[in-house]
Protein backbone atom coordinates (compact mmCIF):
# COMPACT_ATOMS: atom_id res chain seq x y z
CA UNK A 1 0.00 0.00 0.00
CA UNK A 2 1.04 3.39 -1.27
CA UNK A 3 0.29 6.42 1.10
CA UNK A 4 0.91 10.04 1.03
CA UNK A 5 1.24 11.87 3.99
CA UNK A 6 2.10 16.13 3.87
CA UNK A 7 4.16 18.25 6.53
CA UNK A 8 4.51 21.10 3.98
CA UNK A 9 2.22 23.23 2.27
CA UNK A 10 2.27 21.11 -1.07
CA UNK A 11 0.30 17.82 -2.47
CA UNK A 12 0.52 15.96 -5.00
CA UNK A 13 -1.29 16.74 -8.00
CA UNK A 14 -2.87 13.16 -9.15
CA UNK A 15 -1.92 10.77 -6.25
CA UNK A 16 -3.72 7.91 -8.79
CA UNK A 17 -1.32 8.88 -11.21
CA UNK A 18 1.56 8.84 -9.11
CA UNK A 19 0.56 5.77 -7.13
CA UNK A 20 0.70 4.19 -10.38
CA UNK A 21 3.95 4.80 -11.89
CA UNK A 22 5.17 3.73 -8.41
CA UNK A 23 3.07 0.40 -8.95
CA UNK A 24 4.97 0.34 -12.15
CA UNK A 25 8.29 0.71 -10.86
CA UNK A 26 8.49 -1.64 -8.49
CA UNK A 27 7.02 -4.49 -11.03
CA UNK A 28 9.42 -3.18 -13.34
CA UNK A 29 12.63 -3.55 -10.87
CA UNK A 30 10.91 -7.56 -9.91
CA UNK A 31 9.78 -6.69 -6.55
CA UNK A 32 6.53 -6.52 -4.51
CA UNK A 33 5.03 -3.75 -2.91
CA UNK A 34 4.33 -3.86 0.88
CA UNK A 35 3.95 -0.72 2.55
CA UNK A 36 5.24 2.54 1.05
CA UNK A 37 4.81 6.12 2.30
CA UNK A 38 5.86 8.97 1.32
CA UNK A 39 6.04 12.44 3.41
CA UNK A 40 6.32 15.67 1.61
CA UNK A 41 7.97 18.18 4.01
CA UNK A 42 9.48 20.82 4.83
CA UNK A 43 13.70 21.60 4.83
CA UNK A 44 13.33 22.03 8.17
CA UNK A 45 11.50 19.46 9.10
CA UNK A 46 13.90 16.74 7.28
CA UNK A 47 16.89 18.88 8.84
CA UNK A 48 15.32 17.58 12.50
CA UNK A 49 15.32 13.81 11.13
CA UNK A 50 18.72 14.30 9.28
CA UNK A 51 20.08 15.06 13.09
CA UNK A 52 18.59 13.73 14.85
CA UNK A 53 18.51 9.68 13.19
CA UNK A 54 21.72 10.30 10.95
CA UNK A 55 23.50 12.55 13.36
CA UNK A 56 23.86 15.06 9.99
CA UNK A 57 23.64 18.65 10.39
CA UNK A 58 23.15 19.24 6.83
CA UNK A 59 19.63 19.99 4.45
CA UNK A 60 18.99 17.20 2.12
CA UNK A 61 16.30 16.57 -0.41
CA UNK A 62 15.42 13.23 1.02
CA UNK A 63 15.69 10.74 3.65
CA UNK A 64 14.73 7.02 3.57
CA UNK A 65 13.76 4.40 6.56
CA UNK A 66 14.20 0.75 4.71
CA UNK A 67 11.83 -1.86 6.12
CA UNK A 68 11.66 -4.34 3.21
CA UNK A 69 11.98 -7.74 3.54
CA UNK A 70 13.09 -10.42 0.90
CA UNK A 71 11.74 -9.07 -2.31
CA UNK A 72 8.72 -6.98 -1.23
CA UNK A 73 9.68 -3.23 -0.94
CA UNK A 74 8.66 -0.98 1.90
CA UNK A 75 9.63 1.87 3.79
CA UNK A 76 9.54 5.67 5.01
CA UNK A 77 10.56 8.21 2.42
CA UNK A 78 11.17 11.59 3.33
CA UNK A 79 11.15 14.07 0.69
CA UNK A 80 12.03 18.25 1.59
CA UNK A 81 9.68 19.65 -0.82
CA UNK A 82 11.55 23.36 -0.68
CA UNK A 83 15.41 21.13 -1.83
CA UNK A 84 13.08 19.91 -4.77
CA UNK A 85 12.22 23.52 -5.57
CA UNK A 86 15.82 24.50 -4.89
CA UNK A 87 17.16 21.43 -6.55
CA UNK A 88 15.02 21.96 -9.83
CA UNK A 89 15.94 25.48 -10.07
CA UNK A 90 19.68 24.47 -9.79
CA UNK A 91 19.42 22.08 -12.54
CA UNK A 92 17.16 23.94 -14.81
CA UNK A 93 14.41 21.27 -14.39
CA UNK A 94 10.57 21.90 -13.58
CA UNK A 95 9.76 20.71 -10.36
CA UNK A 96 7.54 18.04 -11.29
CA UNK A 97 10.61 16.25 -12.96
CA UNK A 98 12.49 16.55 -9.88
CA UNK A 99 9.84 15.74 -7.89
CA UNK A 100 9.96 12.33 -9.87
CA UNK A 101 13.07 12.12 -9.76
CA UNK A 102 13.71 12.13 -5.83
CA UNK A 103 10.67 10.32 -5.55
CA UNK A 104 12.09 7.53 -7.83
CA UNK A 105 15.33 7.61 -6.04
CA UNK A 106 14.51 6.90 -2.58
CA UNK A 107 12.30 4.21 -4.31
CA UNK A 108 15.24 2.47 -5.92
CA UNK A 109 17.23 2.72 -2.82
CA UNK A 110 14.73 0.55 -1.26
CA UNK A 111 14.99 -1.70 -3.59
CA UNK A 112 19.10 -2.07 -3.12
CA UNK A 113 20.58 0.63 -5.41
CA UNK A 114 22.96 2.68 -3.93
CA UNK A 115 24.83 6.12 -5.02
CA UNK A 116 28.12 5.90 -2.98
CA UNK A 117 30.57 5.42 -5.73
CA UNK A 118 30.67 7.25 -9.16
CA UNK A 119 30.05 4.12 -10.76
CA UNK A 120 27.13 3.36 -8.42
CA UNK A 121 25.89 7.13 -8.90
CA UNK A 122 25.97 6.46 -12.35
CA UNK A 123 23.85 3.60 -12.12
CA UNK A 124 21.55 5.52 -10.41
CA UNK A 125 21.07 8.58 -12.65
CA UNK A 126 20.42 6.05 -15.26
CA UNK A 127 17.59 4.33 -13.21
CA UNK A 128 16.20 7.78 -12.02
CA UNK A 129 15.87 8.90 -15.97
CA UNK A 130 14.30 5.53 -16.89
CA UNK A 131 11.73 5.64 -14.16
CA UNK A 132 11.07 9.33 -14.70
CA UNK A 133 10.36 8.62 -18.02
CA UNK A 134 7.63 5.60 -17.24
CA UNK A 135 5.83 8.24 -15.66
CA UNK A 136 4.55 9.74 -19.17
CA UNK A 137 3.50 6.32 -20.23
CA UNK A 138 0.09 6.10 -20.59
CA UNK A 139 -1.04 3.58 -17.92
Amino acid sequence: MISYQYEADFKLGDDVKYTDWINNIVRGEQWELGDLDYVFCTDDYLYSLNEKYLGHKTYTDIITFDYSQDNTVSGEIYISVDRVKDNAMRYDVDFDTELQRVMAHGLLHLMGFNDKTDKEKELMRDKESEKINLFHVKQ
